[in-house]
């Protein structure tokens, strides 16, 4: 999926012209990296506001239309005002359709409603890590990342090398060892009862 939207160029720079900018309902960013030059630009606040809160708006390669010029790129970083609900400032990185580029992607987690740790063990499914970093080209960039539970036992968890990524996508690890993604654990009433089964058989 490609998001699309306009932007268009800032030439004023500096904190009172950008506080200019967001009083009148616009949001100033920068597109950088790749061939070209750092490139300021000015967005409409709410339309970028309300991609914000989608989920694949993070994890996507973005088209933007900056005066009738189409640049490829990736959200970096955002700004947010403290308490406000107001975007300050927005970051995007170029991305070349021939060069890898590495990105947080979301988790999605599918079957743990129907595991043996939840149907037979009692326990519940927490979700450890809720995204990943991967590297690919821009082509392969999935919206997000399927992670099957539907097998997972009582006292088992799922770990990053357990994850099937699509063709062409790599996982990018941090640290080492082999994370946690998710882990069945045993509610406090099932384990209770468990063990009170267990003494009157006895």
């Amino acid at each position: 999926m490609q998001i699309q939207f306009k932007a268009t160029k800032r030439d004023a720079q500096g904190t009172g012209a950008s506080r200019r900018q967001r009083r009148a309902g616009q949001l100033p960013g920068i597109i950088y990296g790749g061939a070209g030059e750092a490139l300021s630009i000015t967005l409409d606040h709410n339309e970028l506001y309300h991609l914000l809160k989608k989920e694949v708006f993070h994890s996507s390669v973005l088209s933007i239309d900056v005066d009738g010029q189409k640049e490829t790129a990736i959200l970096r970083d955002t700004q947010w005002h403290a308490f406000k609900q107001q975007v300050l400032h927005i970051d995007f990185q170029r991305v070349a359709a021939n060069e890898k580029m590495h990105l947080k992607v979301p988790l999605h987690f599918v079957g743990d409603e129907n595991s043996p740790a939840v149907k037979l063990g009692g326990c519940i499914i927490s979700h450890v890590v809720t995204e990943i970093d991967v590297q690919c080209l821009p082509k392969d960039l999935p919206e997000f990342v399927e992670v099957d539970l539907s097998a997972l036992d009582v006292a088992q968890s799922v770990h990053v090398s357990q994850i099937t990524l699509p063709a062409g996508v790599e996982l990018v690890q941090h640290g080492e060892g082999d994370a946690v993604v998710a882990t069945a654990l045993k509610v406090r009433g099932a384990a209770d009862a468990e063990e009170e089964g267990e003494g009157e058989a006895a």
